[in-house]
């Protein structure tokens, strides 16, 4: 099983990052110790993933993510909203 996921910095719910990986634990772990150099120095939060059966379908969805704008802000505002 493969996941994409959405992490929120646990200060500033504005700073995200999309990723995917067949981890989700070990991966949201490896985040939080400084170990990816894009999230260095931040604490992270697991607030959404999908789960894919094939590496490919979520490694698609996770370019979608990155770099389609609207695709990103529609679901970063569903994502949003739970914490109102």
């Amino acid at each position: 099983m493969y996941y994409v996921y959405v992490l929120f910095n646990k200060r500033n719910q504005k700073d995200t990052y999309v990723g995917y990986t067949n981890n989700i634990e070990r991966r949201v772990l490896q985040h939080n110790a400084g170990e990816n150099a894009s999230t260095k120095g931040r604490e992270w939060e697991l607030v959404y993933y999908e789960a894919y059966l094939s590496e490919h379908s979520a490694r698609e969805r996770e370019r979608k993510l990155k770099h389609d704008g609207r695709v990103k802000r529609y679901l970063l505002e569903r994502v949003r909203k739970q914490f109102e």
